[in-house]
Protein backbone atom coordinates (compact mmCIF):
# COMPACT_ATOMS: atom_id res chain seq x y z
CA UNK A 1 0.00 0.00 0.00
CA UNK A 2 2.82 2.27 0.68
CA UNK A 3 3.97 1.78 -2.89
CA UNK A 4 0.55 2.58 -4.23
CA UNK A 5 0.42 5.78 -2.26
CA UNK A 6 3.89 6.68 -3.43
CA UNK A 7 2.98 5.98 -7.05
CA UNK A 8 -0.16 7.97 -6.70
CA UNK A 9 1.68 10.90 -5.15
CA UNK A 10 4.48 10.60 -7.69
CA UNK A 11 1.99 10.51 -10.50
CA UNK A 12 0.17 13.50 -9.14
CA UNK A 13 3.41 15.29 -8.47
CA UNK A 14 4.60 14.59 -11.99
CA UNK A 15 1.32 15.64 -13.49
CA UNK A 16 1.20 18.61 -11.20
CA UNK A 17 4.70 19.56 -12.28
CA UNK A 18 3.74 19.27 -15.90
CA UNK A 19 0.58 21.24 -15.30
CA UNK A 20 2.57 23.85 -13.44
CA UNK A 21 5.06 24.12 -16.32
CA UNK A 22 2.18 24.23 -18.77
CA UNK A 23 0.51 27.02 -16.80
CA UNK A 24 3.75 28.96 -16.72
CA UNK A 25 3.98 28.62 -20.49
CA UNK A 26 0.37 29.69 -20.91
CA UNK A 27 0.93 32.53 -18.46
CA UNK A 28 3.87 33.83 -20.49
CA UNK A 29 1.82 33.49 -23.67
CA UNK A 30 -1.05 35.28 -22.00
CA UNK A 31 1.32 38.02 -20.85
CA UNK A 32 2.57 38.48 -24.40
CA UNK A 33 -0.99 38.43 -25.71
CA UNK A 34 -2.11 40.91 -23.06
CA UNK A 35 0.83 43.16 -23.86
CA UNK A 36 0.03 42.97 -27.57
CA UNK A 37 -3.61 43.82 -26.87
CA UNK A 38 -2.55 46.75 -24.69
CA UNK A 39 -0.20 48.02 -27.40
CA UNK A 40 -2.96 47.64 -30.00
CA UNK A 41 -5.47 49.40 -27.75
CA UNK A 42 -3.00 52.21 -27.07
CA UNK A 43 -2.30 52.46 -30.80
CA UNK A 44 -6.02 52.73 -31.49
CA UNK A 45 -6.35 55.33 -28.77
CA UNK A 46 -3.44 57.37 -30.14
CA UNK A 47 -4.82 57.09 -33.69
CA UNK A 48 -8.28 58.11 -32.49
CA UNK A 49 -6.85 61.08 -30.61
CA UNK A 50 -4.75 62.10 -33.60
CA UNK A 51 -7.76 61.85 -35.89
CA UNK A 52 -9.85 63.90 -33.47
CA UNK A 53 -7.12 66.56 -33.27
CA UNK A 54 -6.86 66.62 -37.07
CA UNK A 55 -10.64 67.08 -37.33
CA UNK A 56 -10.46 69.93 -34.81
CA UNK A 57 -7.61 71.55 -36.74
CA UNK A 58 -9.47 71.21 -40.04
CA UNK A 59 -12.60 72.69 -38.47
CA UNK A 60 -10.56 75.57 -37.03
CA UNK A 61 -8.95 76.26 -40.41
CA UNK A 62 -12.35 76.07 -42.10
CA UNK A 63 -13.82 78.59 -39.68
CA UNK A 64 -10.85 80.90 -40.14
CA UNK A 65 -11.23 80.67 -43.93
CA UNK A 66 -14.92 81.53 -43.60
CA UNK A 67 -14.03 84.47 -41.36
CA UNK A 68 -11.42 85.68 -43.86
CA UNK A 69 -13.84 85.36 -46.77
CA UNK A 70 -16.50 87.23 -44.82
CA UNK A 71 -14.00 89.95 -43.93
CA UNK A 72 -12.93 90.29 -47.56
CA UNK A 73 -16.56 90.39 -48.65
CA UNK A 74 -17.28 93.21 -46.22
CA UNK A 75 -14.17 95.08 -47.36
CA UNK A 76 -15.20 94.68 -51.01
CA UNK A 77 -18.67 95.92 -50.16
CA UNK A 78 -17.17 98.92 -48.34
CA UNK A 79 -14.89 99.62 -51.30
CA UNK A 80 -17.84 99.37 -53.67
CA UNK A 81 -19.72 101.89 -51.56
CA UNK A 82 -16.72 104.23 -51.55
CA UNK A 83 -16.31 103.96 -55.34
CA UNK A 84 -20.03 104.59 -55.82
CA UNK A 85 -19.88 107.66 -53.61
CA UNK A 86 -16.77 108.89 -55.46
CA UNK A 87 -18.52 108.48 -58.81
CA UNK A 88 -21.52 110.42 -57.56
CA UNK A 89 -19.30 113.21 -56.22
CA UNK A 90 -17.29 113.38 -59.46
CA UNK A 91 -20.52 113.55 -61.49
CA UNK A 92 -21.76 116.44 -59.35
CA UNK A 93 -18.41 118.22 -59.64
CA UNK A 94 -18.36 117.85 -63.43
CA UNK A 95 -21.93 119.11 -63.65
CA UNK A 96 -21.09 122.14 -61.49
CA UNK A 97 -17.78 123.02 -63.21
CA UNK A 98 -18.74 122.65 -66.89
CA UNK A 99 -20.60 125.32 -68.79
CA UNK A 100 -24.34 124.92 -69.11
CA UNK A 101 -24.45 125.54 -72.85
CA UNK A 102 -22.58 124.51 -75.96
CA UNK A 103 -20.70 121.34 -76.85
CA UNK A 104 -18.70 121.35 -73.63
CA UNK A 105 -21.89 121.77 -71.59
CA UNK A 106 -23.56 118.87 -73.37
CA UNK A 107 -20.49 116.64 -73.01
CA UNK A 108 -20.11 117.56 -69.33
CA UNK A 109 -23.79 116.88 -68.66
CA UNK A 110 -23.58 113.51 -70.45
CA UNK A 111 -20.47 112.45 -68.51
CA UNK A 112 -22.02 113.59 -65.21
CA UNK A 113 -25.24 111.70 -65.98
CA UNK A 114 -23.32 108.53 -66.84
CA UNK A 115 -21.25 108.76 -63.64
CA UNK A 116 -24.35 109.27 -61.52
CA UNK A 117 -26.14 106.43 -63.31
CA UNK A 118 -23.14 104.14 -62.78
CA UNK A 119 -23.08 105.14 -59.12
CA UNK A 120 -26.73 104.18 -58.67
CA UNK A 121 -26.16 100.88 -60.50
CA UNK A 122 -23.18 100.07 -58.29
CA UNK A 123 -25.15 100.86 -55.14
CA UNK A 124 -28.09 98.72 -56.22
CA UNK A 125 -26.29 95.71 -57.71
CA UNK A 126 -22.82 95.71 -56.17
CA UNK A 127 -19.90 93.65 -57.46
CA UNK A 128 -21.99 90.52 -57.87
CA UNK A 129 -24.39 92.32 -60.21
CA UNK A 130 -21.49 93.64 -62.25
CA UNK A 131 -20.04 90.14 -62.54
CA UNK A 132 -23.36 88.67 -63.65
CA UNK A 133 -23.89 91.41 -66.23
CA UNK A 134 -20.36 90.98 -67.59
CA UNK A 135 -20.90 87.22 -67.87
CA UNK A 136 -24.17 87.72 -69.75
CA UNK A 137 -22.61 90.31 -72.07
CA UNK A 138 -19.69 87.99 -72.88
CA UNK A 139 -22.10 85.11 -73.59
CA UNK A 140 -24.15 87.27 -75.95
CA UNK A 141 -21.08 88.77 -77.69
CA UNK A 142 -18.14 86.36 -77.43
CA UNK A 143 -16.04 87.63 -80.37
CA UNK A 144 -16.09 91.32 -79.37
CA UNK A 145 -15.37 90.26 -75.76
CA UNK A 146 -12.28 88.33 -76.86
CA UNK A 147 -11.10 91.26 -79.00
CA UNK A 148 -11.60 93.66 -76.09
CA UNK A 149 -9.66 91.29 -73.82
CA UNK A 150 -6.78 91.18 -76.33
CA UNK A 151 -6.83 94.96 -76.60
CA UNK A 152 -6.75 95.41 -72.83
CA UNK A 153 -3.93 92.88 -72.57
CA UNK A 154 -1.96 94.78 -75.22
CA UNK A 155 -2.47 98.08 -73.40
CA UNK A 156 -1.37 96.57 -70.10
CA UNK A 157 1.71 95.08 -71.76
CA UNK A 158 2.60 98.48 -73.26
CA UNK A 159 2.06 100.21 -69.91
CA UNK A 160 4.27 97.76 -68.02
CA UNK A 161 7.00 97.86 -70.66
CA UNK A 162 7.69 101.59 -70.16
Amino acid sequence: MANTTHKSTGGTGGTGGTESFGNQGKGAGQNVGDAARKVADEGKSVASTAMHKAEEAASYVGHKAEDAASYLGHKAQDATGAVSQGMKTLGSTIRDKTPREGVMGQAGAAVASQLESGSRYLEEHGLQGIGEDMTNMIRRNPIPAVLIGIGIGFLIAQATRS
